[in-house]
């Protein structure tokens, strides 16, 4: 029996400057704190649904503020 595919949505809140793309692109993933704008994690580990925009968000993230850690197996 193997293992599911890791995948885990890991965000830096000190590196967010706030731009809210990730909030506005995965809301199911992503939602910026009401008082800093600065970005709070709501899905760790979403399911591979929501893979692809969260791959998006990490892509488009202009502080570098998220990362995708995935099992290299991960299909796309």
């Amino acid at each position: 029996m193997s293992a599911a595919p890791r995948f885990t949505v890991v965000v830096d809140p000190a590196a967010c400057c706030a731009m809210g793309r990730c909030a506005a692109t995965a809301p199911e993933i992503f939602a910026q704190d009401p008082g800093t704008g600065t970005v709070t994690l709501l899905d760790a580990t979403p399911p591979p649904a929501a893979h692809e925009a969260a791959r998006l968000c990490a892509e488009l993230c202009p502080c570098g503020a998220i990362t995708v850690d995935e099992d290299e197996k991960q299909e796309r």
